[in-house]
Protein backbone atom coordinates (compact mmCIF):
# COMPACT_ATOMS: atom_id res chain seq x y z
CA UNK A 1 0.00 0.00 0.00
CA UNK A 2 1.35 3.24 -1.00
CA UNK A 3 1.79 6.62 0.98
CA UNK A 4 -1.24 8.45 -1.80
CA UNK A 5 -3.71 6.03 -1.07
CA UNK A 6 -3.38 6.82 2.85
CA UNK A 7 -4.21 10.06 2.38
CA UNK A 8 -7.98 11.36 2.84
CA UNK A 9 -10.34 12.41 0.04
CA UNK A 10 -10.71 16.45 0.19
CA UNK A 11 -13.91 18.14 1.61
CA UNK A 12 -16.21 19.37 -1.09
CA UNK A 13 -16.95 23.24 -0.47
CA UNK A 14 -19.98 24.64 -0.46
CA UNK A 15 -20.63 27.69 -2.45
CA UNK A 16 -21.56 30.80 -2.11
CA UNK A 17 -23.60 32.96 -4.41
CA UNK A 18 -23.33 36.63 -4.65
CA UNK A 19 -26.34 39.07 -5.51
CA UNK A 20 -29.82 39.31 -3.89
CA UNK A 21 -32.53 36.46 -3.50
CA UNK A 22 -35.57 38.81 -2.59
CA UNK A 23 -37.08 38.25 -4.99
CA UNK A 24 -37.24 34.57 -4.83
CA UNK A 25 -38.19 35.03 -1.41
CA UNK A 26 -41.33 37.13 -2.13
CA UNK A 27 -42.25 34.36 -4.51
CA UNK A 28 -42.00 31.55 -2.03
CA UNK A 29 -44.14 32.91 0.73
CA UNK A 30 -47.24 34.30 -1.76
CA UNK A 31 -47.43 30.74 -2.95
CA UNK A 32 -47.68 29.53 0.40
CA UNK A 33 -50.20 31.80 1.85
CA UNK A 34 -52.22 31.31 -1.21
CA UNK A 35 -52.41 27.10 -0.90
CA UNK A 36 -52.54 27.47 2.74
CA UNK A 37 -56.06 30.39 2.68
CA UNK A 38 -57.34 27.99 0.29
CA UNK A 39 -57.08 24.57 2.25
CA UNK A 40 -58.15 26.21 5.04
CA UNK A 41 -61.27 28.00 4.11
CA UNK A 42 -62.08 24.28 2.35
CA UNK A 43 -61.55 22.73 5.66
CA UNK A 44 -63.88 25.16 7.95
CA UNK A 45 -66.33 24.47 4.62
CA UNK A 46 -66.23 20.88 5.28
CA UNK A 47 -66.87 20.63 8.75
CA UNK A 48 -70.03 22.99 8.78
CA UNK A 49 -71.14 20.64 5.99
CA UNK A 50 -70.33 17.54 7.86
CA UNK A 51 -72.22 19.24 11.02
CA UNK A 52 -68.82 19.30 13.01
CA UNK A 53 -69.07 23.19 13.43
CA UNK A 54 -71.99 24.81 14.91
CA UNK A 55 -72.79 28.95 13.58
CA UNK A 56 -75.23 30.25 15.98
CA UNK A 57 -78.14 32.23 14.06
CA UNK A 58 -77.42 35.59 15.76
CA UNK A 59 -78.37 34.38 20.16
CA UNK A 60 -76.19 35.35 23.12
CA UNK A 61 -75.70 34.53 26.49
CA UNK A 62 -76.50 37.21 29.42
CA UNK A 63 -73.30 36.61 30.97
CA UNK A 64 -73.95 39.91 33.04
CA UNK A 65 -77.30 38.37 34.57
CA UNK A 66 -75.58 35.22 36.03
CA UNK A 67 -72.44 37.33 37.46
CA UNK A 68 -75.47 39.79 39.29
CA UNK A 69 -76.32 36.55 40.75
CA UNK A 70 -73.66 35.44 42.25
CA UNK A 71 -72.74 38.61 43.54
CA UNK A 72 -76.13 38.56 44.93
CA UNK A 73 -75.59 35.47 47.10
CA UNK A 74 -72.15 37.09 48.10
CA UNK A 75 -73.64 39.68 49.52
CA UNK A 76 -76.60 37.71 51.04
CA UNK A 77 -73.78 35.42 52.39
CA UNK A 78 -72.28 39.21 54.54
CA UNK A 79 -75.02 40.03 55.72
CA UNK A 80 -75.74 37.02 57.35
CA UNK A 81 -72.47 36.91 58.92
CA UNK A 82 -73.00 40.44 59.98
CA UNK A 83 -76.67 39.52 61.61
CA UNK A 84 -74.58 36.54 63.22
CA UNK A 85 -71.88 38.77 64.84
CA UNK A 86 -74.75 41.10 66.00
CA UNK A 87 -76.39 37.91 67.62
CA UNK A 88 -75.40 37.44 71.29
CA UNK A 89 -76.00 33.49 72.99
CA UNK A 90 -75.76 32.10 75.80
CA UNK A 91 -72.60 30.66 77.11
CA UNK A 92 -74.48 27.77 79.33
CA UNK A 93 -74.54 24.88 76.90
CA UNK A 94 -77.88 23.66 78.24
CA UNK A 95 -79.71 26.61 77.47
CA UNK A 96 -77.66 26.04 74.04
CA UNK A 97 -79.34 22.66 73.64
CA UNK A 98 -82.14 24.15 74.73
CA UNK A 99 -82.28 26.79 71.69
CA UNK A 100 -81.56 24.23 69.50
CA UNK A 101 -84.30 21.91 70.41
CA UNK A 102 -86.88 24.83 69.59
CA UNK A 103 -85.63 25.32 66.49
CA UNK A 104 -86.10 22.31 65.36
CA UNK A 105 -82.29 21.26 64.98
CA UNK A 106 -80.49 18.28 66.32
CA UNK A 107 -79.14 19.13 69.89
CA UNK A 108 -75.77 17.97 69.22
CA UNK A 109 -73.55 16.71 66.11
CA UNK A 110 -71.15 14.12 66.06
CA UNK A 111 -68.24 15.32 68.14
CA UNK A 112 -69.41 18.65 67.99
CA UNK A 113 -68.17 20.69 71.13
CA UNK A 114 -69.73 23.51 73.35
CA UNK A 115 -68.19 25.94 71.66
CA UNK A 116 -68.99 24.17 68.05
CA UNK A 117 -72.69 23.73 68.73
CA UNK A 118 -72.75 27.88 70.31
CA UNK A 119 -71.79 28.40 67.05
CA UNK A 120 -74.07 26.59 64.88
CA UNK A 121 -76.56 27.96 66.85
CA UNK A 122 -75.23 31.44 65.86
CA UNK A 123 -75.54 30.33 62.06
CA UNK A 124 -79.21 29.37 62.72
CA UNK A 125 -80.16 32.22 64.40
CA UNK A 126 -79.01 34.42 61.59
CA UNK A 127 -80.73 32.75 59.32
CA UNK A 128 -84.61 32.61 60.91
CA UNK A 129 -86.24 36.15 61.04
CA UNK A 130 -84.04 36.92 63.11
CA UNK A 131 -85.42 40.07 64.54
CA UNK A 132 -88.32 39.14 65.63
CA UNK A 133 -86.52 36.52 67.14
CA UNK A 134 -84.53 38.19 69.22
CA UNK A 135 -87.12 39.91 70.60
CA UNK A 136 -89.14 36.78 71.86
CA UNK A 137 -87.31 33.94 72.35
CA UNK A 138 -83.47 34.88 72.35
CA UNK A 139 -84.84 37.41 75.04
CA UNK A 140 -84.47 34.96 77.38
CA UNK A 141 -81.38 33.33 75.57
CA UNK A 142 -78.86 35.94 75.53
CA UNK A 143 -76.27 36.58 78.12
CA UNK A 144 -77.90 40.34 78.98
CA UNK A 145 -81.69 40.13 78.66
CA UNK A 146 -84.08 42.88 77.54
CA UNK A 147 -85.48 43.77 80.80
CA UNK A 148 -83.62 44.64 84.18
CA UNK A 149 -80.27 43.29 82.49
CA UNK A 150 -80.73 46.06 79.66
CA UNK A 151 -81.68 48.31 82.59
CA UNK A 152 -78.45 47.52 84.49
CA UNK A 153 -76.51 48.14 81.00
CA UNK A 154 -77.68 51.91 80.34
CA UNK A 155 -77.34 52.41 84.00
CA UNK A 156 -73.67 50.76 84.04
CA UNK A 157 -73.20 53.45 81.00
CA UNK A 158 -74.63 56.53 82.65
CA UNK A 159 -72.53 55.84 86.13
CA UNK A 160 -69.18 55.24 84.19
CA UNK A 161 -69.37 58.05 81.68
CA UNK A 162 -69.21 61.30 84.05
CA UNK A 163 -66.30 58.71 86.13
CA UNK A 164 -64.56 58.73 82.90
CA UNK A 165 -65.10 62.45 82.38
CA UNK A 166 -63.73 63.56 85.82
CA UNK A 167 -60.90 61.26 86.07
CA UNK A 168 -59.70 63.17 82.13
CA UNK A 169 -59.87 66.42 83.80
CA UNK A 170 -58.10 65.43 86.37
CA UNK A 171 -55.17 63.73 84.02
CA UNK A 172 -55.51 67.70 82.11
CA UNK A 173 -55.08 69.13 85.88
CA UNK A 174 -51.97 66.94 86.65
CA UNK A 175 -50.49 67.53 82.81
CA UNK A 176 -50.01 71.53 83.87
CA UNK A 177 -48.42 70.57 86.72
CA UNK A 178 -44.35 71.71 85.98
CA UNK A 179 -41.85 68.82 85.23
CA UNK A 180 -39.86 70.34 88.86
CA UNK A 181 -42.62 69.79 90.97
CA UNK A 182 -43.57 66.36 89.88
CA UNK A 183 -40.05 65.43 90.40
CA UNK A 184 -40.10 66.74 93.79
CA UNK A 185 -42.96 64.96 95.07
CA UNK A 186 -41.98 61.71 93.04
CA UNK A 187 -39.03 61.66 95.31
CA UNK A 188 -40.32 62.24 98.85
CA UNK A 189 -42.64 59.50 97.76
CA UNK A 190 -39.63 57.45 97.15
CA UNK A 191 -38.03 57.95 100.25
CA UNK A 192 -41.32 57.61 102.05
CA UNK A 193 -41.80 54.20 101.00
CA UNK A 194 -38.03 53.04 101.42
CA UNK A 195 -38.80 54.37 104.60
CA UNK A 196 -41.17 51.27 105.04
CA UNK A 197 -40.97 49.21 108.00
CA UNK A 198 -43.04 46.58 109.82
CA UNK A 199 -45.01 48.56 112.32
CA UNK A 200 -47.59 45.57 113.62
CA UNK A 201 -47.69 42.27 113.67
CA UNK A 202 -50.55 39.98 114.77
CA UNK A 203 -51.78 36.07 114.62
CA UNK A 204 -54.96 36.21 112.53
CA UNK A 205 -56.30 32.72 113.10
CA UNK A 206 -55.21 28.62 113.73
CA UNK A 207 -54.84 28.43 109.79
CA UNK A 208 -53.06 30.35 106.93
CA UNK A 209 -54.68 33.97 106.21
CA UNK A 210 -55.47 33.89 102.58
CA UNK A 211 -56.65 37.35 102.44
CA UNK A 212 -57.00 41.02 103.24
CA UNK A 213 -58.47 43.94 102.77
CA UNK A 214 -59.26 47.60 104.04
CA UNK A 215 -62.33 49.48 105.27
CA UNK A 216 -62.85 52.54 102.96
CA UNK A 217 -62.18 54.60 105.56
CA UNK A 218 -58.99 52.96 106.65
CA UNK A 219 -60.29 51.91 110.06
CA UNK A 220 -60.48 48.41 109.89
CA UNK A 221 -59.22 45.31 108.30
CA UNK A 222 -60.56 42.22 107.38
CA UNK A 223 -59.27 39.07 106.71
CA UNK A 224 -60.49 35.82 105.70
CA UNK A 225 -58.88 32.20 106.97
CA UNK A 226 -58.86 28.72 105.94
CA UNK A 227 -60.31 27.93 108.81
CA UNK A 228 -63.90 29.53 107.08
CA UNK A 229 -63.63 32.10 109.85
CA UNK A 230 -63.66 35.60 108.73
CA UNK A 231 -62.49 38.19 111.04
CA UNK A 232 -62.81 42.57 111.25
CA UNK A 233 -59.82 44.34 113.26
CA UNK A 234 -59.15 47.73 114.13
CA UNK A 235 -56.59 49.89 112.42
CA UNK A 236 -53.69 50.85 113.56
CA UNK A 237 -53.91 48.58 117.19
CA UNK A 238 -54.86 45.52 115.25
CA UNK A 239 -57.63 44.45 117.84
CA UNK A 240 -60.61 42.03 116.89
CA UNK A 241 -63.48 43.52 116.62
CA UNK A 242 -65.96 40.90 115.06
CA UNK A 243 -65.26 37.32 114.22
CA UNK A 244 -67.80 36.50 111.21
CA UNK A 245 -69.25 32.65 111.26
CA UNK A 246 -70.31 31.05 108.21
CA UNK A 247 -67.93 29.22 105.83
CA UNK A 248 -67.04 25.74 106.48
CA UNK A 249 -64.47 25.42 104.35
CA UNK A 250 -60.91 27.85 103.11
CA UNK A 251 -62.33 31.13 102.04
CA UNK A 252 -61.06 33.28 99.28
CA UNK A 253 -61.96 36.57 99.56
CA UNK A 254 -63.48 38.81 102.31
CA UNK A 255 -64.22 42.26 100.85
CA UNK A 256 -65.71 45.57 101.91
CA UNK A 257 -68.50 47.40 99.81
CA UNK A 258 -66.71 50.77 98.53
CA UNK A 259 -69.12 52.39 100.76
CA UNK A 260 -69.21 50.19 104.02
CA UNK A 261 -68.45 52.46 106.66
CA UNK A 262 -68.57 55.87 105.06
CA UNK A 263 -72.02 56.02 103.60
CA UNK A 264 -73.77 53.04 104.67
CA UNK A 265 -75.68 52.07 108.04
CA UNK A 266 -74.48 49.54 110.17
CA UNK A 267 -77.15 47.48 108.98
CA UNK A 268 -77.09 47.38 105.45
CA UNK A 269 -74.80 44.84 103.37
CA UNK A 270 -71.16 45.96 103.57
CA UNK A 271 -69.31 42.89 103.04
CA UNK A 272 -68.96 39.48 101.11
CA UNK A 273 -66.97 36.55 101.07
CA UNK A 274 -66.51 33.52 99.24
CA UNK A 275 -65.21 29.68 100.27
CA UNK A 276 -63.98 26.97 98.02
CA UNK A 277 -67.73 25.44 98.56
CA UNK A 278 -69.23 27.37 95.81
CA UNK A 279 -70.66 29.46 98.32
CA UNK A 280 -70.99 33.77 99.02
CA UNK A 281 -72.43 34.89 101.13
CA UNK A 282 -73.27 39.14 102.27
CA UNK A 283 -72.51 40.58 105.13
CA UNK A 284 -73.44 43.39 107.63
CA UNK A 285 -71.18 45.24 110.20
CA UNK A 286 -73.60 44.38 113.25
CA UNK A 287 -74.01 40.40 112.48
CA UNK A 288 -71.68 37.83 113.31
CA UNK A 289 -74.01 35.68 110.88
CA UNK A 290 -74.38 36.02 107.07
CA UNK A 291 -77.21 38.02 105.97
CA UNK A 292 -77.96 36.91 102.61
CA UNK A 293 -76.54 33.98 100.46
CA UNK A 294 -75.51 34.09 96.87
CA UNK A 295 -76.36 30.22 95.13
CA UNK A 296 -75.79 29.24 91.87
CA UNK A 297 -72.20 28.26 91.79
CA UNK A 298 -71.29 24.32 91.68
CA UNK A 299 -67.51 24.94 91.94
CA UNK A 300 -64.92 26.56 94.01
CA UNK A 301 -65.29 30.30 93.98
CA UNK A 302 -62.13 32.36 94.41
CA UNK A 303 -62.69 35.93 94.40
CA UNK A 304 -65.61 37.94 94.78
CA UNK A 305 -65.35 41.67 94.19
CA UNK A 306 -67.49 44.83 93.98
CA UNK A 307 -68.31 47.35 91.65
CA UNK A 308 -67.25 50.85 92.11
CA UNK A 309 -70.92 51.59 92.29
CA UNK A 310 -71.70 48.85 94.99
CA UNK A 311 -74.60 47.82 93.43
CA UNK A 312 -72.55 45.04 91.40
CA UNK A 313 -70.96 41.95 92.69
CA UNK A 314 -68.12 40.18 90.93
CA UNK A 315 -67.46 36.67 91.42
CA UNK A 316 -65.24 34.27 89.56
CA UNK A 317 -65.42 30.26 89.67
CA UNK A 318 -63.54 27.31 88.59
CA UNK A 319 -66.00 26.12 86.45
CA UNK A 320 -64.67 28.27 83.77
CA UNK A 321 -66.52 31.40 84.02
CA UNK A 322 -67.83 34.84 86.54
CA UNK A 323 -70.96 36.54 87.10
CA UNK A 324 -72.05 39.51 87.53
CA UNK A 325 -74.82 39.95 90.06
CA UNK A 326 -77.27 43.15 90.58
CA UNK A 327 -77.85 43.47 94.22
CA UNK A 328 -81.09 45.96 93.83
CA UNK A 329 -82.68 43.20 92.02
CA UNK A 330 -80.98 40.64 93.63
CA UNK A 331 -80.70 38.42 90.79
CA UNK A 332 -77.74 37.40 88.25
CA UNK A 333 -77.32 39.66 85.10
CA UNK A 334 -74.52 38.41 83.60
CA UNK A 335 -72.97 34.72 83.41
CA UNK A 336 -69.97 34.89 81.55
CA UNK A 337 -67.96 32.32 79.74
CA UNK A 338 -64.59 32.74 77.62
CA UNK A 339 -61.81 30.96 79.65
CA UNK A 340 -60.53 27.39 78.93
CA UNK A 341 -59.67 26.91 82.66
CA UNK A 342 -61.15 28.34 86.07
CA UNK A 343 -61.26 31.75 86.56
CA UNK A 344 -59.09 32.69 89.40
CA UNK A 345 -59.29 36.91 90.00
CA UNK A 346 -61.66 39.68 88.89
CA UNK A 347 -61.27 43.40 89.28
CA UNK A 348 -63.13 46.65 88.24
CA UNK A 349 -62.19 49.64 86.57
CA UNK A 350 -62.00 52.97 88.56
CA UNK A 351 -65.02 54.32 85.91
CA UNK A 352 -67.16 51.32 86.66
CA UNK A 353 -67.61 50.45 82.78
CA UNK A 354 -64.72 47.58 82.40
CA UNK A 355 -64.13 44.51 84.54
CA UNK A 356 -60.63 41.89 84.08
CA UNK A 357 -60.48 38.41 84.52
CA UNK A 358 -57.71 36.10 84.89
CA UNK A 359 -57.92 32.67 85.07
CA UNK A 360 -55.52 29.34 85.15
CA UNK A 361 -55.37 29.04 81.40
CA UNK A 362 -52.75 31.73 82.17
CA UNK A 363 -54.69 34.37 79.49
CA UNK A 364 -56.44 37.52 81.17
CA UNK A 365 -59.56 39.32 79.32
CA UNK A 366 -60.93 42.43 79.54
CA UNK A 367 -64.57 42.85 79.00
CA UNK A 368 -67.23 45.81 78.66
CA UNK A 369 -69.65 45.54 80.84
CA UNK A 370 -71.81 47.92 79.18
CA UNK A 371 -72.17 45.76 75.79
CA UNK A 372 -70.83 41.99 77.70
CA UNK A 373 -68.52 41.93 74.88
CA UNK A 374 -64.56 41.11 75.29
CA UNK A 375 -62.27 44.34 74.55
CA UNK A 376 -58.91 42.82 75.06
CA UNK A 377 -57.57 39.52 75.26
CA UNK A 378 -54.44 39.58 77.59
CA UNK A 379 -51.43 37.10 75.79
CA UNK A 380 -47.79 36.59 77.68
CA UNK A 381 -47.85 34.68 80.53
CA UNK A 382 -46.37 31.26 80.88
CA UNK A 383 -48.58 30.06 83.95
CA UNK A 384 -51.81 30.85 85.57
CA UNK A 385 -52.96 34.32 86.71
CA UNK A 386 -53.72 34.62 90.12
CA UNK A 387 -54.48 38.59 91.03
CA UNK A 388 -55.04 41.64 88.64
CA UNK A 389 -55.54 45.27 89.32
CA UNK A 390 -56.34 48.45 87.45
CA UNK A 391 -54.38 51.93 87.85
CA UNK A 392 -56.18 54.60 88.78
CA UNK A 393 -54.89 56.54 86.05
CA UNK A 394 -57.46 54.08 83.91
CA UNK A 395 -55.09 52.64 81.13
CA UNK A 396 -52.68 50.34 83.38
CA UNK A 397 -53.74 47.25 84.57
CA UNK A 398 -51.00 44.94 86.12
CA UNK A 399 -51.24 41.19 86.42
CA UNK A 400 -49.46 38.66 88.82
CA UNK A 401 -49.15 35.10 87.33
CA UNK A 402 -47.18 31.87 88.55
CA UNK A 403 -44.32 32.45 86.09
CA UNK A 404 -43.07 34.50 88.40
CA UNK A 405 -43.38 37.78 86.67
CA UNK A 406 -45.78 41.25 86.85
CA UNK A 407 -46.84 42.35 83.64
CA UNK A 408 -48.08 45.96 83.45
CA UNK A 409 -50.61 46.76 80.07
CA UNK A 410 -50.94 49.43 78.41
CA UNK A 411 -54.80 49.36 77.54
CA UNK A 412 -54.90 51.99 74.77
CA UNK A 413 -52.71 50.10 72.66
CA UNK A 414 -53.55 46.63 73.89
CA UNK A 415 -49.70 45.82 74.87
CA UNK A 416 -47.43 44.31 77.46
CA UNK A 417 -46.01 47.56 78.57
CA UNK A 418 -43.41 45.96 80.82
CA UNK A 419 -42.64 42.61 82.56
CA UNK A 420 -41.66 42.49 86.53
CA UNK A 421 -39.22 39.84 87.27
CA UNK A 422 -40.91 40.23 90.51
CA UNK A 423 -40.09 37.50 92.81
CA UNK A 424 -38.61 33.71 93.12
CA UNK A 425 -42.03 32.15 93.36
CA UNK A 426 -45.47 32.56 91.75
CA UNK A 427 -47.31 36.52 92.72
CA UNK A 428 -50.28 35.87 94.78
CA UNK A 429 -51.62 39.76 94.63
CA UNK A 430 -50.66 42.89 92.95
CA UNK A 431 -51.77 45.98 94.07
CA UNK A 432 -52.01 50.04 92.52
CA UNK A 433 -51.61 52.47 94.94
CA UNK A 434 -55.16 53.59 94.95
CA UNK A 435 -54.74 57.51 95.57
CA UNK A 436 -52.37 58.05 92.29
CA UNK A 437 -51.31 54.56 91.07
CA UNK A 438 -47.44 55.91 92.04
CA UNK A 439 -46.56 52.50 92.99
CA UNK A 440 -47.01 48.56 92.45
CA UNK A 441 -47.03 46.21 95.76
CA UNK A 442 -46.38 42.78 94.70
CA UNK A 443 -46.80 40.17 97.09
CA UNK A 444 -45.45 36.12 96.34
CA UNK A 445 -45.06 32.78 97.57
CA UNK A 446 -41.35 33.53 98.49
CA UNK A 447 -42.22 34.77 101.63
CA UNK A 448 -41.92 38.52 100.69
CA UNK A 449 -43.97 41.47 99.12
CA UNK A 450 -42.34 44.42 97.07
CA UNK A 451 -42.56 47.83 96.54
CA UNK A 452 -41.86 49.23 92.71
CA UNK A 453 -42.32 52.87 91.72
CA UNK A 454 -44.67 53.17 88.88
CA UNK A 455 -43.67 54.59 85.83
CA UNK A 456 -40.16 53.33 86.07
CA UNK A 457 -40.91 50.17 87.52
CA UNK A 458 -37.64 50.44 89.92
CA UNK A 459 -37.64 48.09 93.10
CA UNK A 460 -38.18 50.56 96.38
CA UNK A 461 -38.67 48.34 99.11
CA UNK A 462 -39.07 44.47 100.24
CA UNK A 463 -41.06 43.55 102.83
CA UNK A 464 -39.79 40.61 104.41
CA UNK A 465 -40.93 39.14 107.65
CA UNK A 466 -43.24 36.64 106.72
CA UNK A 467 -42.72 33.02 107.71
CA UNK A 468 -44.34 31.35 104.94
CA UNK A 469 -46.21 32.96 101.59
CA UNK A 470 -47.74 36.15 101.55
CA UNK A 471 -51.14 34.98 99.73
CA UNK A 472 -52.58 38.55 100.22
CA UNK A 473 -51.75 42.16 100.06
CA UNK A 474 -53.51 45.68 100.18
CA UNK A 475 -52.98 49.60 100.27
CA UNK A 476 -55.42 51.59 103.04
CA UNK A 477 -57.67 53.70 100.27
CA UNK A 478 -55.53 56.30 102.20
CA UNK A 479 -52.77 55.51 101.17
CA UNK A 480 -50.60 55.39 104.09
CA UNK A 481 -50.84 51.75 105.24
CA UNK A 482 -49.94 48.37 103.72
CA UNK A 483 -51.57 44.91 105.02
CA UNK A 484 -50.36 41.55 104.23
CA UNK A 485 -51.08 38.14 105.16
CA UNK A 486 -49.05 34.84 104.98
CA UNK A 487 -49.74 31.38 105.32
CA UNK A 488 -47.50 31.59 108.84
CA UNK A 489 -51.17 32.89 109.87
CA UNK A 490 -49.90 36.49 110.89
CA UNK A 491 -50.84 39.39 109.03
CA UNK A 492 -48.90 42.85 109.16
CA UNK A 493 -49.05 46.36 108.53
CA UNK A 494 -46.16 48.19 107.07
CA UNK A 495 -45.52 51.96 107.88
CA UNK A 496 -43.51 54.36 106.85
CA UNK A 497 -41.73 56.01 109.47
Amino acid sequence: MSDEEDVAPAVKKSRVFYGSLEEKERERLSANVASSSATGSDAVRAGIEAGNINISSGETLEIEERVSERQQEALAEFERRRRARQITVSTDDAEVKAGLRALGEPITLFGEGPADRRERLRSVLSVVVWVGLQNTWLHDLNIFSLTNHSDARLWLARYSLPRAMRRLEAARTQKEVTEATKTIRQQELHKSLRNLNNFCSQIGDDRPISFCHFSPDSKMLATASWSGLCKLWSVPDCNLIRTLRGHNTNVGAFVFRPQAGVSLNQSDVSLASCAADGTVKLWNLESDEPVADIEGHSERVSRVSWHPSGRFLGTTCYDYSWRLWDLEVQEEILHQEGHSKGVHDLTFHPDGSLAATGGLDAFGRVWDLRTGRCVVFLEGHLKEIYSLHFSPNGYHLATGSGDNTCKVWELRNRKCLYTVPAHQNLLSAVRFQPTDGHFLLTGAYDNTAKVWSHPGWMPLKTLAGHEGKVMGVDVSPDGKLIATCSYDRTFKLWLSE
